[in-house]
């Protein structure tokens, strides 16, 4: 069986596993822009990574703890290239503390990237998560790949006592932080971006294995998200929900925002779809209905990106069918926006825990031919 661009056989040490080396020539020019984030490099081997997310497995609805080692471990023994959680407080099956469960994923896997897909920096002391980001980057012997957001539910901004209004400042005003702080610079400074006079500036240790930092992708919906990620030169995590033409549009959005001198050096791709995959053709009809009446549901319910998100067909955001159909619609992403890496959403409704696992079997087998 191919690999799903995991790490095969001898393992690169951790400073090394960042795709390609940047030239001293590109690691001046991004540090000339924006943040100085220095990005994790393009394959050049046009290998597409291929990352999973949780799927339940058990019939039983457990919580994500329940079932989450077993999931990271097989995703590495088929060969995936990375497991990424989400961050989610205050619903059902909720991920609100996804460093804690990828440190445990740490020990437990040898060569498996371990990625957020959206933490979230306004709601959190930038201090804590350049340490706790170090510390998992440390344990895991280099893996992190720091997928960060904003946020957008109201209730999670009340509970944590932010202003709505303030997530964009708070986010840009965190990441330069946490930036600096890896940089091994004294910093000062509160959740909000002030200084905060009278204190004495802090170092923070142990800094990250991977230098100068982990690689930092930025989730973003609309338009404004999507100009701020692209002005601090840092690559875009494309949501599960929005059409392929939208993400045409969104990733020229994202290019246009760009530093113009940083336009030549080429960032990672990556995007997170909905994917099954079966021979039953009768299994593969359960999950279309299922998660097209899921949809209409989330249309019912949702505003602006995730109500177009609902009213679009279930192609246009989903891969569902036989392996040579989802080989096909993954070549489709690649044409259209040079997709690089795909985090499979392969949590679906109406199929049974057998069905999901047999799904993650088959995708391992097709990624090794993308």
């Amino acid at each position: 069986m191919g690999r799903a661009g995991g790490c095969g056989g001898r393992r690169t040490p951790a400073r090394q596993r960042v795709g390609r080396a940047h030239t001293r020539g590109e690691l001046e020019l991004r540090e000339r822009t924006a943040l100085a984030v220095v990005s994790v490099g393009v394959p050049t081997d046009n290998r597409l990574r291929f990352g999973l997310t949780p799927w339940e497995g058990a019939a039983d609805g457990g919580g994500p703890p329940a079932h989450f080692i077993g999931q990271v471990e097989l995703a590495e023994r088929l060969g995936f290239h990375s497991f990424w959680l989400p961050e989610s407080h205050f619903v059902a099956q909720s991920y609100p503390a996804p460093l804690l469960l990828l440190a445990a994923a740490a020990v437990r896997t040898r060569c498996l990237r371990l990625g957020t897909t959206s933490y979230l920096l306004p709601v959190r002391h930038p201090l804590h998560v350049a340490e706790e980001v170090g510390v998992l980057d440390q344990l895991s012997g280099g893996r992190v790949i720091l997928g960060v957001g904003r946020g957008f539910r109201r209730t999670l901004f009340e509970a944590f006592d932010v202003p709505p209004s303030e997530k964009r400042d708070r986010f840009e005003a965190a990441l330069e932080v946490i930036l600096r702080a890896w940089r091994g610079e004294p910093v000062i400074g509160d959740p909000d971006g002030e200084s905060a006079s009278g204190r004495p500036p802090v170092r923070v240790t142990p800094p990250p294995q991977q230098q100068p930092h982990p690689p930092i992708w930025v989730a973003a919906f609309g338009p404004k998200a999507l100009a701020q990620a692209g002005r601090l030169n840092l690559p875009y995590l494309a949501s599960p929900l929005e059409p392929l033409a939208q993400l045409v549009e969104n990733y020229a959005l994202h290019r246009e925002a760009l530093p113009r001198d940083a336009r030549d050096v080429a960032l990672p791709v990556p995007v997170i779809r909905t994917l099954f995959v079966s021979h039953d053709q009768s299994c593969l009809e359960r999950v279309r209905t299922a998660l097209e009446e899921q949809a209409q549901a989330l249309s019912q319910q949702a505003t602006g990106v995730l109500r177009r998100a609902g009213d679009a067909a279930l192609d246009e955001w989903a891969l569902v069918g036989e392996p040579e159909e989802l080989v096909d619609g993954i070549e489709r992403y690649r044409e259209a926006i040079g997709l690089t890496h795909l985090i499979a959403r392969v949590q679906v409704p109406g199929a049974t825990p057998d069905e999901l696992t047999r799904s993650v079997h088959l995708l391992a087998e097709l990624a090794g031919r993308l």
